[in-house]
């Protein structure tokens, strides 16, 4: 692996994509803290900016919020 690429990423999440501000392998789940590799995400809030591992962590912020 590029070790340009090996940290943490810096993204900009949109509603229906994001964008990679710094390069890095992954990013961390706001909910859980797991490292989520890039090529795996798809779940994130673009009002939040933040991202999530799962559905389930997706639901659990949201209820976070709206509670």
């Amino acid at each position: 692996m590029n070790q340009i690429f090996a940290g943490e990423a810096a993204i900009h999440f949109g509603p229906a994509d994001f964008t990679i501000m710094e390069p890095g392998h992954y990013v961390k789940c706001a909910v859980t803290n797991a490292k989520i590799p890039l090529d795996q995400l798809r779940y994130w809030s673009h009002e939040r900016q933040e991202a999530y591992i799962d559905a389930a962590a997706s639901l659990k912020a949201f209820q976070r919020v709206a509670g």
